[in-house]
């Protein structure tokens, strides 16, 4: 019904809003990417452990699932690593630049996974977002590529190769997790990556011996924007987005999220007291990003009603 795929689409927008605070909270806590995405998805674990216990989900799975459900872990550990990572060495709007070409990389991926055909206007609207968020990026850092040329070169580039790491990360992840959830509940899918990635990153800093007491000595305003990080936008947020695609293309999942930038930028202005005006360009690179987003959708919608009608046979008399 296309009244169910709206609601999923609007869950779905809903889930990438709270996705751009994540940048505004990376910039807030002090620490650096790799505590910051142990604690992250540690007390991301322990609340959703509790979740399931409080719902008394049964939490068995076939060994298989959980081998490579724990492994996924370490792939969006990985993309979280590069992705503050990005930010703290070059800043937001590079990063999330460099990040919305996870639709352009889950358009070639996608049809290798799934095994059909490759679609081109998926590949069209993946290069289109990229010019929109040209325009969003140059609302508030003018001439940024001129700039990164001219001073600053190496934490920029460094910047880009880390954000592009985190964008193909998120697309084979995405990609992943649209097979799982179609068949294994979306609250135990996010506990048992979620784990996996926990214990992966323990175990690297077990051996490189980053376990100290200054390791877990963090303060009070970190440790609260951290329960923020892990709650909202972690532990309901990722139950919330592995379970809308078993109704949503992790394509569409990962052009909508091609908004990210978006909503981050607005809440920047919000939280940091920015009360400028944004320019025509913002609006125009915004706008941009909107109808790529819109327009896939009403063609997605288009082909699964053309679908349903090819399938419909009216019964003889």
């Amino acid at each position: 019904m296309p009244d169910v795929k709206f609601k999923h689409n609007l869950h779905l927008h809903l889930i990438v809003f709270i996705w751009g605070f994540t940048a505004i909270l990376g910039k807030l806590i002090s620490l650096d990417a790799l505590p910051l995405v142990w604690w992250r998805m540690s007390l991301a674990v322990v609340l959703i452990f509790g979740y399931i216990y409080y719902r008394k989900t049964s939490y068995k799975l076939a060994r298989k699932d959980i081998i490579l459900l724990l492994i996924s872990g370490l792939i969006i550990a990985l993309h979280w690593i590069t992705f503050f990572k990005a930010i703290k060495v070059s800043n937001i709007s590079i990063t999330l630049a460099c990040l919305s070409t996870g639709a352009f990389f889950t358009s070639i991926l996608e049809p290798i996974f799934y095994k059909r055909k490759m679609i081109w206007y998926e590949i069209v609207f993946g290069l289109i977002v990229l010019i929109g968020l040209y325009f969003v990026i140059e609302s508030t850092e003018p001439n940024f590529i001129q700039k990164s040329m001219n001073s600053n070169m190496s934490g920029t580039m460094q910047g880009v190769l880390l954000a592009l790491s985190s964008a193909f990360l998120s697309a084979i992840f995405s990609i992943i997790n649209g097979k799982f959830a179609q068949r294994i509940d979306a609250t135990i899918v996010s506990f048992y990556e979620l784990l996996g990635g926990v214990l992966f990153l323990s175990v690297f800093l077990l051996f490189t011996k980053q376990f100290s007491t200054a390791f877990f000595n963090i303060t009070l305003s970190d440790f609260m924007w951290l329960g923020i990080l892990a709650s909202v936008c972690t532990a309901y947020a990722f139950i919330a987005s592995v379970n809308v695609m078993k109704y949503i293309s992790p394509y569409t999942v990962m052009l909508t999220i091609n908004l990210e930038p978006v909503y981050a930028i607005i809440l920047a202005l919000i939280v940091f007291g920015e009360t400028e005006e944004m320019n025509s360009e913002f609006y125009l690179g915004a706008c941009i990003v909107l109808f790529v987003v819109v327009l896939n959708g009403i063609l997605k919608n288009m082909k699964s009603i053309v679908k349903k009608v090819g399938k419909y046979k009216p019964s003889k008399k």
